[in-house]
Parts: structure tokens; C-alpha cells; sequence
């Protein structure tokens, strides 16, 4: 895969499903483009443009939520994942309902969707986003770090007081090959004593065994696909969250009990920092 010059999906797909925060059946199609970075337009609104950047983000309950005037979209950050891993710089992403479809609570059929259409390079070259100091933000117990590196790698430590949880340890470098296999799979997961809290706040209407591994006190209700499947999910969110960069981003973040909020964070300043250092030239 030519990583050098920018591209957009070859051709259009679409997934449907069921919302895992609305409930409701949802359905997304992604378009070829061939400029203005991944856009999201929600069937609702028609006319309005939702970029898939840092300023556009409204909110981070649970998800990453994009939003213009009264135009949103939830739940954007497995989508963006899988194209910024893939390489895919510019797509037209149309979303029928508010929220894209949870399918199987990870990334993979993303991947397996945009691999079947594949990826056409375009006459642009990519030009990643190259830190030039340090950057890190800090949330109560939540920390994350970026520091200069060659290329992206994402290190996370999850800690949750759960017998069969507890800390998890993971350091990916994020290239195509090894996002598709070693994170797009990893699921969405949640505690059973989370349920009832979260559907008061109209949250995980939608979650079910068939997108969400459920948690219980004394067991996990499915069989996992890695050891270590619910921090690679962090990572999975964190490589989504990144991608509302716009560029691709050649740092190394560790990130310790992190989130959608700290996420944004990050990105914001980084972009923020890139933005100044931009007009300074």
C-alpha cells in the first residue's frame, strides 16, 4: 500500500445496524472524495457538512460525538479509525439516523468493508503531522502523553477494580496490517453494573451481547478474541480520536486510564500547537 501519496475508497459501501447509545436502526455509506478530509452528513440535515476534526467535536458521552449547528453524528470514532489506519484521507460519509451503527462493537467490518473497495491513491502527497516537543494533558486520574516518534505507536494502561480486569498493558505500532489484526477487532465492552446508570442518561439503549462484552461480577458473558481485548479497545478509540487531527500523526502516545474527553484533549492541543507553529512559519 503506497502510504506516500494521499487516497480516498475506491468505491461507495454501506453498513447498517442497530445504534449502540440510541437504539435506533441507523445505517452509514461512505463515499469516495477527492478533497476536504473525511466529512460526515446526516440524512436529517440535508446541506450540512460535518468535518471530521477537533473543533467539530460537541460532546464525548460514552462516544465521540460530531456536530454542526443542529446537524450531529455519534459514535464516529471506529470509522475513523479504520480509514486513518487505512489511509484513507478523504471520504463523503453519509449517515442515516444520528448515531453510526455498532455492528459488532469493534472496527473490523469497517476494515473488511473498505479492503473489499479498496483505497485509490490520488495526485496529493500525505503530509503527516510531526510533533516538535512534548505534549500531555491531564484529568483527574486520567494522563496522556505524545512525544516525537518516526511514525504512530499508542501505549495504554487500563485499570478497572474488577477481579477479571484489573490492569492491562498494551504498546501497538500503528501501521494498516497491524491495526486490522491486532486492534479493529477488539470489542466495545461495559460492566453490568454500568447498565442501568448509563441507559438513565439515554446511554447503551443499544448494547447487546451481539456489540458489547458484557462484564458481570464473577464472569465475562463471551468468549474474548484477545487476552487483552478491552485495552486494545482503548487503543482502537484512541486511534479514531486522533484522526480528527486531519493529518497523520507520527508520535508516540501513552495514555494511562484514558478516555473520549482526555482524548479530545490531546488532540486539540496538539492540533491547537500545529495550527500556531503553522502561522509562525
Amino acid at each position: 500500500m503506497d502510504r506516500e501519496q494521499q487516497a480516498t475508497v475506491r468505491d461507495s459501501f454501506s453498513l447498517r445496524g442497530i445504534g449502540i447509545h440510541s437504539g435506533q436502526a441507523v445505517a452509514v455509506t461512505v463515499h469516495p472524495a477527492q478533497d476536504g478530509g473525511v466529512r460526515f452528513e446526516c440524512s436529517r440535515y440535508p446541506g450540512v457538512t460535518i468535518p471530521a476534526c477537533f473543533s467539530s467535536v460537541r460532546s464525548t458521552p460514552r462516544s465521540t460525538v460530531l456536530a454542526a449547528g443542529d446537524a450531529r453524528v455519534a459514535t464516529t470514532e471506529h470509522l475513523l479509525a479504520a480509514l486513518s489506519a487505512l489511509g484513507v484521507d478523504h471520504a463523503r460519509v453519509v449517515v442515516e439516523g444520528e448515531e453510526l451503527p455498532a455492528l459488532d462493537g469493534s472496527a473490523v467490518e469497517y476494515v473488511r468493508a473498505i479492503l473489499a473497495v479498496g483505497r485509490k491513491p490520488l495526485d496529493r502527497r500525505r503530509e503527516p503531522l510531526r510533533l516538535r516537543r512534548p505534549v500531555w494533558v491531564s484529568e483527574g486520574e486520567a494522563h496522556l502523553l505524545a512525544l516525537p516518534a518516526p511514525g504512530l505507536r499508542l501505549s495504554y494502561v487500563l485499570e478497572y477494580p474488577h477481579p477479571l480486569v484489573g490492569t492491562q498493558v498494551a504498546s501497538i505500532a500503528i501501521t494498516a496490517e497491524r491495526f486490522a489484526t491486532a486492534v479493529a477487532p477488539a470489542r466495545t465492552f461495559g460492566f453490568l453494573e454500568w447498565a442501568e446508570q448509563l441507559r438513565a442518561r439515554g446511554l447503551a439503549l443499544g448494547a447487546s451481547p451481539e456489540n458489547t462484552v458484557v462484564i458481570a461480577p464473577d464472569r465475562i458473558l463471551a468468549p474474548l478474541r484477545f487476552p487483552d481485548e478491552f485495552v486494545r479497545h482503548k487503543i482502537l478509540d484512541l486511534v479514531g480520536d486522533l484522526a480528527l487531527l486531519g493529518r497523520p500523526l507520527h508520535a508516540h502516545v501513552i495514555a494511562v486510564r484514558g478516555g473520549h474527553a482526555t482524548n479530545i484533549a490531546l488532540v486539540t492541543q496538539i492540533g491547537t500547537d500545529a495550527a500556531r507553529q503553522m502561522e509562525s512559519v
